[in-house]
């Protein structure tokens, strides 16, 4: 089965090409303002006449003929792009949602009209501290041969390989951080060989104290990467608060920032990935509660430890995974009460608390361990979807066999 697939590498290159890589990053930002504003003000004159081509725009401003043609043309895809995801939104009532939400929250005028704005395209800053820019693989245009890769405009640029780029390359986004280092992206159509069929099915009850328990009363620890280093980012950014805007002295104090945060969010998905593939190796199924981290993270006391264990992106790459090999993942509904249920006799003990470690049952006296316990109970609830979605699977299957044999 054919399926996308990125290959991140850190990109080296030399003088020139650097040069050329900022003025790409710069015109890809250019144009997009460009066109952005056009659309506010035609949208604001009531003018229905089309838009500015890129082409247009290239005979009004020449330095943007020195850069990379597709690149600018991705440009214009995200702009619309992101008007699609406003309108979408907007059709959906998501956005008068969180309009109402943030104006009765707000209290200052700027923060009423950040409110007001909230959800629409916005301009892209020249000094934001991540800048990227996408290009697309046209009649083999982009290539890679060794440690170089062949781009648009740039030629063969070195790059630092960890592993074999495999596939076809579709298309390559380069990006530029704070520390000015470059990094690509290569997106290609690779071929995934599913795994083997396995008989194994597990519930895992997603936590704070462990980051998991699984129904097989495994453990996989919480390892807080953040409050490891919060005393350390505390600091950096108290000193940032205090340095000059647009000084020397803050914008390297912002790079020290930069490093933190970036070694925090590559340990935690080091450690995401770990755990995901180890449980897709070792499950045919896999269950898992569907928690609404939104809702959740509003309560202040526990917002930042919910932020920094990352359910959300541990269930995203749970969900791709499967997908990939052959696994599947089972979702039971978020109100299902599986810490309160008993997992031998199936009583519900309504008046448990997050202090309650241990699960004691009134009927059967069970004492167990609260998360096992709720491993356990979203283990059989798991099951019970899965057996009832494949039933409906045959039944569906086989009306589709009885029309054709009739017909």
């Amino acid at each position: 089965m054919k399926q996308l697939k990125a290959f991140k590498f850190r990109l080296t290159p030399n003088k020139q090409q650097k040069v050329l890589i900022n003025k790409t990053l710069g015109c890809s930002r250019f144009l997009y303002n460009q066109m952005l504003n056009e659309k506010q003000v035609k949208y604001k004159s009531k003018d229905k006449s089309k838009n500015k081509t890129e082409k247009q725009y290239k005979e009004e401003f020449s330095f943007l003929k020195e850069v990379d043609s597709i690149a600018l043309q991705q440009s214009r895809l995200n702009l619309k792009t992101a008007y699609d995801n406003f309108f979408r939104k907007l059709k959906s009532g998501e956005i008068q949602r969180e309009v109402s939400r943030l104006l009765t929250v707000a209290k200052t005028p700027k923060q009423k009209a950040k409110a007001l704005n909230y959800g629409k395209p916005k301009f892209k800053r020249k000094y934001n501290p991540k800048k990227s820019y996408r290009t697309v693989n046209i009649n083999n245009s982009i290539r890679v041969e060794e440690n170089k890769i062949k781009l648009p405009k740039l030629g063969f640029i070195k790059f630092k390989k960890s592993k074999e780029v495999l596939g076809t390359i579709k298309s390559v986004t380069i990006t530029k951080n704070i520390l000015n280092r470059y990094y690509i992206s290569v997106l290609c159509e690779v071929e995934i060989q599913k795994l083997s069929k396995l008989d194994i099915q597990i519930g895992i009850d997603l936590g704070l104290k462990e980051f998991c328990v699984t129904s097989n009363n495994e453990f996989a620890s919480n390892p807080r990467h953040l409050r490891k280093l919060e005393k350390k980012l505390k600091k950096a950014q108290r000193i940032l608060s205090h340095r000059v805007k647009k000084s020397n002295r803050r914008f390297k104090q912002q790079k020290k920032v930069f490093r933190i945060h970036q070694k925090i969010s590559n340990q935690r998905l080091d450690f995401l990935h770990k755990l995901s593939t180890k449980l897709i190796n070792e499950n045919q199924v896999i269950c898992l509660e569907d928690l609404s981290v939104k809702n959740m993270v509003k309560n202040h006391k526990l917002a930042k430890s919910i932020s920094d264990v990352s359910w959300s992106k541990f269930v995203e790459l749970l969900e791709y995974k499967c997908d990939w090999y052959g696994r599947e993942l089972i979702q039971i509904d978020k109100f299902f009460p599986s810490s309160k249920t008993c997992s031998s006799c199936g009583n519900i003990k309504t008046d448990l608390t997050l202090k309650d470690r241990e699960y004691v049952c009134s009927c059967c006296e069970l004492v167990i361990d609260r998360d096992y316990n709720a491993a356990l109970n979203i283990l059989r609830e798991g099951l019970k979807i899965l057996t009832k979605n494949r039933r409906d699977d045959e039944v569906s299957l086989l009306n589709i066999q009885t029309l054709v044999c009739s017909s």
